[in-house]
Formats: structure tokens, sequence, C-alpha cells
């Protein structure tokens, strides 16, 4: 049967068709929805991992059980799960054992732009990329019968524009394979350095035997065309490529490492020049120089940042692109910001009218470093706030006035967090930790987390608190405040920077776009009372803006927070139907 699907969707019904029955990811996107569509399947089991790592090694265990299971991350989580996925390569596997890893090309929503095909090169792992949703669906079975053949993990790589692009698929049944036998086996997964010596020998064979695949596999395919100029090209860069030169020569590879080097020297000689069009960085542009194969452009036209497009690779082979349409204004631009009656607006208003140095991490928090709030210093990764915040006060923190602050979310406590808190305590650390507890994974689309108290499928789970694991740390001062009073946050905070040893502040609001949050009603503001002092202004609320050099509250935007109440002295603020009152 045919359906629209997008890559993530289509992702999720592969793992379905071929029989996976175990699925671990923590989210981020690109890859969020990957592992909520597979929930939707009753044979998958489906967990949200407190991290990538621990995702990874508990998708490795399943596949020694002899399921065949998978692990859903973005490239940055991939970074996180690196050291069991470098082993796994040598312990190899029983059932099929894929990782998906989505890369975010151009930033969308991520820290960095990095590509995740040098760990397949580094690890010696296979990896394959669609190009399509079909391709999706295709290459995701595809990973499990190689997997299996192979005695090894197989990477599947996305981006952003093959994750959330909609295209058909061909959908069939689902074929499950028999759970394979366990047979205990030391010297394969039993990874000291004498076994290891052995696995690595067996790494570099099964290599050799995956480079023989990558000339003959059907995903690395020839579409002969106009040999004036052919394209090497894969992923969702082959999308680009046909819609500029449909009718040029083109090989496309669908299995990226190992790199067929014999199809690529066959494909060269069929036409006059040759092209590399690959996102970020020169993987198989290096290859084809490395092996001796004339290259006539590649990095050196594309260059290494962001995403490609079709107008990029036009304008940068001479042809002009398709013209753009323009509304014939110019349009303002939209940066994210937080939302109406947003929780973590009102610490971000503390922590920057305090003037204090935030050590910050990622989730929708990290909108606080944006104006007008600008309250953090710092944002490198999952849980470094912690750790950084540890490294800055030890070295400058003895005077509270010199001190910083670390910012984290719930879910990214869990995530990785709560190991700098120990580093913290255990080394007579005294820094001021500020877990900001919205309640839910907010920026990659509200999912659960062990503190949420609820499973990926909406079932109830134990749930982890927040308090009795910083005490469990070794933390002695641990406080609970609500970031929305200003005042009491503010007093909270002064007391507990003052202190000689580490502190917790759980600034606890559940998130305003929460099922079941009952809103305030909206406010509006007294034109008569309302002096235009700007003051409301400072907390960066979408629903408040200056009119006629007054406020002007949006009543269709508006969560009824009361933030703006705690910031007017004019008390202009109120609550009413209308959007001003005169």
């Amino acid at each position: 049967m045919k359906q629209l699907l997008p890559g993530n969707a289509a992702v999720a019904r592969g793992l379905y068709e071929a029989g996976c029955r175990f699925l671990s990811a923590y989210p981020g996107t690109p890859s969020t929805e990957i592992a909520e569509y597979a929930s939707e399947y009753d044979e998958i089991y489906t967990e949200w991992a407190p991290n990538e790592k621990v995702a990874l090694e508990a998708a490795s265990g399943a596949s020694v059980a002899g399921a065949r299971a998978v692990c859903c991350m973005k490239h940055v989580g991939l970074n996180v799960a690196a050291d069991p996925l470098f082993t796994a390569s040598y312990t190899g596997v029983n059932g099929g054992f894929v990782v998906i890893v989505a890369d975010d090309q151009g930033m969308h929503s991520s820290q960095n732009e990095q590509d995740s095909r040098w760990y397949a090169k580094a690890a010696k792992l296979p990896l394959i990329e669609p190009s399509d949703s079909s391709e999706c669906l295709e290459f995701t079975k595809l990973a499990f019968d190689i997997s299996e053949k192979y005695d090894t993990p197989v990477i599947l790589r996305t981006c952003t524009r093959a994750a959330h692009t909609q295209s058909p698929v061909e959908t069939s049944k689902r074929i499950a394979p028999e759970l394979r036998p366990y047979v205990k086996d030391p010297k394969k997964y039993v990874m000291i350095p004498s076994n290891a010596l052995l696995r690595h020998a067996f790494v570099e064979d099964r290599t050799a035997s995956l480079s023989e695949l990558a000339e003959t596999t059907p995903i690395n395919r020839i579409e002969p065309g106009d040999t004036e100029t052919g394209f090497i090209t894969a992923g969702v860069c082959y999308q680009y490529v046909r819609e500029v030169f449909p009718n040029a020569s083109v090989l496309k590879l669908g299995l990226i490492n190992p790199l067929p080097t014999a199809l690529i020297a066959k494909f060269a000689s069929s036409v006059k020049r040759l092209i590399v069009v690959e996102e970020l960085d020169s993987i198989i542009e290096t290859h084809c120089k490395a092996a001796g194969i004339r290259v006539d452009g590649g990095k050196d036209l594309f260059g290494f940042l962001g995403e490609l497009s079709q107008g990029r690779i036009a304008e940068a082979m001479g042809k002009s692109p398709k013209p753009a349409r323009y509304f014939g204004a110019d349009l303002p631009s939209r940066p994210p910001v937080m939302c109406p009656g947003c929780p973590h607006r009102g610490l971000f208003y503390v922590l920057g009218k305090m003037k204090l140095t935030v050590f910050g991490d990622i989730g929708c928090y990290t909108l606080g470093a944006l104006p007008p709030l600008s309250a953090m210093d710092t944002t490198i990764c999952m849980g470094a706030s912690v750790s950084g915040a540890h490294g800055f006060n030890t070295i400058r923190g003895a005077d509270a006035k010199n001190r910083c602050v670390a910012v984290i979310g719930d879910s990214t406590f869990i995530h990785s967090g709560i190991t700098g808190l120990i580093d913290v305590v255990y080394n007579k650390g005294i820094s001021t930790v500020i877990i900001s507890d919205n309640s839910t994974t907010g920026m990659t689309g509200h999912q659960d987390n062990p503190t949420t108290g609820k499973t990926i499928k909406g079932e109830a789970a134990p749930l982890i608190s927040l308090e009795k694991l910083c005490e469990a740390a070794g933390v002695k001062n641990i406080r609970v405040a609500d970031p929305r009073d200003t005042d009491g946050l503010s007093e909270i905070l002064s007391e507990e920077m003052q202190k000689s040893e580490a502190s917790v502040i759980i600034a606890r609001s559940p998130c305003v776009l929460l099922k079941g949050i009952k809103k305030a009603p909206p406010l509006s503001v007294s034109e008569e009372t309302c002096t235009g002092c700007g003051m409301c202004m400072k907390i960066g609320c979408p629903a408040i803006s200056l009119t006629n050099a007054k406020a002007f509250v949006d009543t269709t935007l508006c969560a009824g927070c009361s933030l703006c109440v705690r910031m007017c002295k004019a008390n202009a603020f109120r609550e009413g139907g209308q959007d001003n009152v005169r």
C-alpha cells in the first residue's frame, strides 16, 4: 500500500516491517519523531532513555539477547554514545543492531554542525544514508540484514530534510524473524585486552568484506546520462542534484562507509568532468582523491558550511537558479523566543537583574541568552553547565561576587547533569546549581522523562524526585522556588550564593503548553495608568508590545502568568477581556 510519510515516520515503519523488537532513544531534533512513531506499533518495545549512551547500551543488550534492536539520536547525541559505539563495533551483534543518527546541517536546532560519517570511519562501521522517505523505509530494513550478515552494528544517517520531508512509500507486512538464541561467548562479548585484540582482527576482515559489498550493492548505483559532467552524491543532496541537473550522469551512493573505489573509478572514466556533492565534510571527495581519481569540483565549489540546496548547487555550477518569490516587502526576522507564560522567563529575568555569570545548558531555556534577557554566558553541551560552573568557581569563586551559577533543565539534569553535581559535592565545590524544572522535555516537543512519571506511551512510571536525587548526591542545601515569584527567587539566590558549599535551587513551574495546565485569564493594560516606562518589555514576552508609547497585550497570546504585573511599578496590568482598557 502506498502512503505519504515524513522520513522519520518511514524509518519507524521500516523498523516495524523489519521485525524490530526493541527501541531506545533520547529525544533530539531532527530524530525525535522516529521513537514517537515507533511507539505506535505495539510489536516494538519503545522507551525514552535518560541519555544516548544508555540508549545505545540498552539496544546493544537487546541485540545480544537475540532481538533486532535500534537506538535513535541526533548528531550531538552520538558524541555521548561514542564510548559504547566503538566497542560494539568489536563485539558485533547477535540480533540485528542499528544506530540511527540524524544530522542537523544548518543547525536549525543544534549547538554545532558536525558530520556523523566520521564516526562510521573511526569506528569502522557500515553507514547507509537514504535520500527520501521511500529509502528511509527500505534502508532501515536493509540495515538489519547487513547487521546480521556481517556481524556488525550499522549506522543509518539521516538529516533534517530527509527526516521531515514527506514523500511516497510502499508499505508491506511485518516479517519478524525468530529470536536468535543467546550463546555464552566471552571471547566475543567480554572486551578485555586479550579478547579485544582478536576482535580487532575480525573488524579489519569485516571491513574488507563490506568493501566488496560496497562495489556490488544496488544502493550504490550509476544512473547514466549526459557525460559532459557527472556527479557523485548521496542522501538528500541526490535530490538537489537531480532537480538541477535532471539529465546528468549520477553515481548515487547509499552505502557511504566503506566507499566503493572500483565503482567510483568506473564512473569517473565515463564522464569528462567529475563533481562531488556532499553536505558538510569532504568524506567522498577525499576518498576519491586518495584513490587517485580525478575530481574537478567539490568543497571548492560548495564549501563546508550549512545545508546545500538546489539554488546553492545551481549557482556554484554557474547555472541560474530558479528565481525566488518575494512578498514585496522586507519581512522582519523572527528569532525563536520563549513562549508567553514560559516559567523560564522569570528565572532569567532575575539572573539578568542580579548581573550573575550564568553557565547555561541545552534546552528551550537556552533562549535566555537572547535579548532582552541576555542572561547566559556559556552553552556547550548537555550537562556542561554544572561541570563548567564548578571549574569556574574553583578558580574565581572564593568571593560570592565573583561566582557563577549553573542553569540546567530537569531532563538535561537526568541526562548528564547529575554526574557534574556529584563532582561538585565530592570535590567540596561551592557552586549553586539551578534546575529549571518545567516537568517535561520542552524543546524537542514535550517528551516525558524520568522526572515526569510517564513512559513514552503515556503509562504511569516511577517518578524520580529531583530533591531526593540531589540529597543522595550529598547536597545539603536544596531549595524549591517558583520562578514566577521574582522577589522570592532573588532572595533565595542571594542566600545560597553566600554559602561555602554546594547548593541546588529547583525552580519549579510546569511548561505552559502541557496538556492539563490551566491558564489564567489574559491580562490587559490601562492606558491611563501606563507610563510607557518599558519595564515590561525587559522580560521579552511576545504577548507584550509598545503601541503609541503604551504597553499593549495581545490577549490571543497572553497566558496570564502575571510576570508583567510584578514588573510594572505603575500597576497598569490587570485582568480583562479586552486588549487595552481605556
